[in-house]
């Protein structure tokens, strides 16, 4: 159905006072010894929570990071027509894939989230401002739709326009590990003939589009 971080345990002390009840006073008929009654613990008033810190990792990619986005789109773009080129920074790899026979470009990022990543965090992360830099080389663009999938997998539609040409783009996200988010992009011509749904069925079947 489709739908849109060591713990460190702060120590806790309690201040803790009993005491017994003072003796009885004798009377003519002699009274039960008495009774020692603790009195109630005092508890502190500002008590410590548990903190939480962040198990943080290097955001420096391994040679593992750089095979899985190699590898990722299987041999989907193993032809002649495809270009490949790819990249190491300091928290990403990204593989380019440009075919000039389809006026297209595939575009593979595995981004490193050094201290791990939620929901939230994505939702933050992929914002209008993320936009802006995805189609700054456009000269617009517009989201068009947007969706997701239980496991996570998220996609976002776009149409953009670049020298009189309007484009289909297509932008998923998919969550690798608890540290790392793969992110695929297929930006195609819209003409008559375009082959940008059978490469996202093959890349992603259960979310070619949000249609």
């Amino acid at each position: 159905m489709k739908r849109q971080l060591p713990i460190l345990l702060a120590i806790l002390f309690a201040a803790s006072a009993c005491g017994k009840t003072p003796p009885a006073i004798p009377t003519s008929t002699p009274s039960p010894p008495p009774t020692d009654t603790p009195s109630p613990t005092a508890l502190p008033t500002d008590i410590p929570l548990p903190t939480l810190t962040p198990a943080c990792i290097s955001s420096e990619p391994t040679q593992d990071d750089i095979e899985r986005a190699l590898s990722y789109a299987g041999g989907v773009f193993d032809t002649p027509e495809w270009d490949m080129t790819h990249s190491v920074m300091e928290d990403h790899v990204s593989v380019t894939r440009q075919s000039v026979i389809q006026g297209a470009v595939a575009y593979l990022e595995a981004r490193i989230f050094p201290c791990g990543y939620e929901e939230p965090d994505l939702n933050k992360y992929y914002n209008d401002e993320n936009w802006k830099i995805v189609f700054q080389n456009y000269e617009s663009y517009e989201l068009s739709i947007q969706c997701r999938l239980d496991t996570g997998l998220r996609l976002y539609q776009f149409k953009a326009q670049n020298f009189g040409f309007e484009y289909d783009a297509r932008y998923w996200v998919q969550n690798d590990t608890d540290t790392r988010v793969i992110v695929t992009m297929l930006v195609f011509p819209i003409v008559p003939g375009s082959l940008i749904d059978e490469y996202a069925s093959q890349l992603f079947p259960s979310l070619p589009n949000c249609s």
